[in-house]
């Protein structure tokens, strides 16, 4: 039944729910839309016009899937890049799926540390992509790790105050507009419980949010991801959530390596479709092949492209 209402909300065509979900190459997007200026995608061009076309089909794994688009600084023009994506992806008929990711203190343990500088400088920021998104639909996913971050983590009182209220701003300011479905980003079942985070995510405003996803970036299996929604939504009055299952195929490396860990494979194919009453997607909200950061030898910073990962992740 959510899907149906979730499509109606953001003006797509209504698609029946589904009991299984498609292998990872099916191309079953139900309207998700693909970025063809992703890096994947820059990647399969290159091979092709290099000859290379058994390297290409294989990296097609990757970059004919939508994957989330990422906004993670204020360089001039980020919001008309915001308003040039989402117009363009309504126009196709396609719903795409935006990451913000600029919270003052983003990623306090080192490896995409960085985001906006104040507090007023991260407001005007959201209300800029707000604005952008305008008589648009767009489904937004909040702030990868920020509240999970604020638990327990590497902020003192005051900053963890701080982060909240702006997590609050921003789930407020973008769903002021109707088309926009809000995700407040939750962390995941490994890191805290639902009972602990639950309070920071209501003070961050999930209740008013559409709802919360979870696994951004990491490797839990999509089970363990379907019981810890199902006990936060219970906390958050039964909000609804996504999923990231870019990575997820092979589940958590061993001792929950976070940072491009071997052996792990792409996951379920993103889909709003997903046979699971409170369950409104299962996305690949990171890209698949950027990296997680220079931790490993041969290994790129934070959201460049990494082709022997990439390949890795396709099982090839």
């Amino acid at each position: 039944m959510w899907p149906l209402l979730l499509a109606a909300v953001l003006g797509l065509s209504p698609v029946p729910a589904l009991a299984r979900m498609p292998a990872v190459d099916s191309v079953v997007a139900d309207g998700l839309y693909v970025d063809p200026d992703g890096q994947a995608a820059r990647y399969v061009r290159n091979l092709e016009r290099s000859g290379r076309d058994d390297e290409a089909a294989i990296m097609r794994k990757i970059a004919d899937q939508p994957a989330a688009i990422w906004f993670t600084d204020a360089r001039a023009g980020f919001a008309d890049r915001a308003r040039t994506v989402v117009a363009r992806a309504n126009k196709a008929g396609k719903l795409p799926v935006l990451a913000l990711y600029f919270i003052p203190g983003r990623d306090c343990r080192g490896y995409s540390a960085g985001g906006a500088r104040t507090a007023r400088a991260y407001r005007n920021w959201v209300s800029s992509i707000a604005g952008a998104l305008r008589g648009r639909r767009a489904l937004v996913i909040l702030e990868p790790d920020a509240a999970a971050d604020s638990v327990g983590g590497c902020l003192n009182e005051k900053d963890t105050a701080t982060r909240l209220a702006l997590l609050a701003y921003a789930v407020d300011t973008l769903r002021a507009h109707p088309g926009v479905a809000v995700y407040l980003d939750a962390g995941h079942p490994g890191w805290h419980s639902a009972a602990r985070i639950a309070p920071a995510l209501r003070r961050a405003g999930a209740t008013r949010a559409r709802g919360f996803s979870l696994n951004v970036a990491n490797f839990q299996t999509t089970d363990a991801n379907l019981r810890y929604g199902v006990e936060l939504s219970r906390l958050l009055a039964g909000k609804h959530f996504v999923v990231d299952t870019s990575r997820n195929g092979n589940g958590p490396a061993p001792g929950q390596s976070w940072c491009n860990p071997p052996g792990r494979l792409l996951g379920q194919a993103p889909t709003l479709r997903t046979g699971q009453a409170l369950t409104d997607g299962y996305l690949w909200i990171k890209r698949p092949g950027e990296s997680d950061g220079a931790c490993g030898k041969g290994a790129p910073v934070a959201g460049q492209w990494y082709p022997a990962y990439a390949r890795s992740l396709t099982g090839s």
